[in-house]
């Protein structure tokens, strides 16, 4: 979506919020785009290197079809770290 800007930016009208994901939840996380309402499939890790530290990593969740967009949103930022699939995200967490 051309002009569109992801949740969580001023500018932004695509996104409502920065998701958190909670792997104890009994809801399914859903995408982040705004009005999207379906399922995620994909963890987007990326931070602000002007308001982060490096290893700060903040998450936005997308399906299947909004995965690329937020994905470009993020890097012509230079904000996007890592495109990881949802349940290798949360496995990876456990771990931890």
């Amino acid at each position: 979506m051309p002009g569109s800007s992801p949740r969580g930016c001023s500018a932004s009208p695509l996104l409502d919020n920065d998701p958190v994901i909670n792997p104890v939840s009994e809801e399914s996380p859903i995408c982040s785009a705004k009005g999207c309402r379906a399922d995620a499939v994909w963890v987007l890790a990326w931070n602000n290197p002007k308001l982060h530290t490096p290893e700060r990593r903040k998450t936005w969740l997308a399906c299947e079809e909004h995965r690329e967009h937020l994905s470009q949103f993020l890097g012509v930022r230079g904000f996007l770290k890592d495109v990881v699939p949802l349940a290798d995200w949360e496995e990876s967490a456990a771990d931890r």
